[in-house]
């Protein structure tokens, strides 16, 4: 009997540079430029020499958890193993399958894009609301590839490449133990998703749940005009049932009658937009005045069609996804109105930011 396909998280650079990239080209998304070709290694020590050399400067326990993340690309991932990557330009998660063993593509000008494996991208659209805490949590590991195993792992990304959801885990969830970078210990990377968690991901995936619970349906427009009146403008809210396409009206001055003028739509589904609610948007606003702008509050984020509308609508339109709609809550939490702060309690709290390796 073949083994179970395990899941791996995989990351595109520090702010998400070669996301599109990976996607577009069907391959893991490279990294670790320095290092040259390890098609050789046998073993995870052969590994370590050849990182040593690459990145002399790094101290012994980078040049271990590099070794390992590389290792677990050269050869601990498999054939028909999943992958997941956390897009940061779209703030999406992308779910595909390996169809590779691991190659150097040394003709790849770019050095970062060498060390890579083929995948065939089965979604590269899910939002991150879609997926529970547990596997959230897991995928918030600071590892550029790391194995995500705890709880079923593999099975919940395998349905959510399925159906677009994922199911949760059936096993109990282990507490949460989060480990900030500066606690990190390299050789913890062979225990995956356990060598560390990036706060501030996990923190705006436990915000992303609070929302869901309480602010679904209609109560997200609600949210979203506190958020507007907080940055000073006046609301008009669409009573709860059919809207004709509108949520809110708002403009600045205290009668809302000053430019700017939104039009703003608000659709709660955890599902990626479709460019026919977007299309529909920017008929509403134009009919609205020349001046009027629109806004898209897409919770669930966009499909590419829609993506593409909106570049193409550019200074005719925004569009808040979810990470959008807790980035303005964070920036303007201390204005919101003490109703919304009760059932979305919130503490801002500061740590150093350590030197991953």
């Amino acid at each position: 009997m073949e083994p179970a396909p395990r899941a791996w998280l995989t990351r595109a650079g520090r702010y998400g540079e070669r996301d599109q990239w990976a996607l577009d080209g069907g391959v893991t998304p490279g990294g670790y430029g320095e290092v040259p070709d390890l098609s050789g290694c046998r073993s995870i020590e052969d590994v370590r020499v050849l990182v040593a050399a690459a990145v002399p400067d790094a101290s012994p326990n980078a040049v271990k958890n590099f070794s390992a993340q590389l290792w677990a690309l050269v050869h601990r991932m498999s054939v028909g193993d999943y992958v997941v990557l956390p897009a940061k330009s779209t703030s999406q998660l992308a779910i595909g399958r390996i169809i590779s063993p691991y190659r150097y593509d040394s003709a790849e000008g770019d050095e970062m894009r060498r060390h890579v494996r083929s995948v065939e991208w089965l979604r590269t659209d899910l939002p991150r609301t879609a997926i529970k805490q547990d596997l959230l949590y897991s995928l918030g590991a600071f590892s550029t590839y790391c194995e995500v195993s705890r709880n079923e792992a593999a099975l919940q990304i395998a349905a959510a490449a399925r159906t677009g959801i994922d199911p949760g885990s059936k096993v109990a969830v282990k507490p949460l133990k989060a480990v900030t970078p500066s606690a990190k210990q390299p050789e913890a990377v062979e225990a995956d998703e356990e060598a560390g968690i990036d706060l501030e991901e996990h923190a705006q995936g436990r915000i992303a749940s609070l929302i869901q619970e309480h602010f679904s349906g209609h109560k997200l427009a609600v949210l979203v005009e506190a958020l507007l009146t907080a940055q000073g403008y006046t609301c008009w809210r669409s009573p709860e049932g059919a809207d004709g396409g509108i949520d809110l009206l708002a403009g600045s001055g205290p009668l809302g009658l000053d430019a700017p003028h939104l039009v703003v739509q608000v659709k709660s589904e955890q599902s990626p937009i479709g460019d026919p609610v977007l299309s529909q948007l920017i008929g509403t606003t134009t009919k609205h005045g020349a001046a009027a702008q629109g806004l898209l509050v897409a919770w669930g984020g966009l499909t590419p069609p829609a993506k593409r509308s909106a570049k193409d609508n550019y200074f005719r339109l925004r569009v808040w996804t979810a990470t959008d709609v807790i980035a303005q809550m964070t920036e303007h939490y201390s204005s919101l109105p003490e109703e919304i702060r009760s059932e979305l309690p919130l503490k801002q709290i500061w740590i150093a930011v350590e030197d991953t390796g």
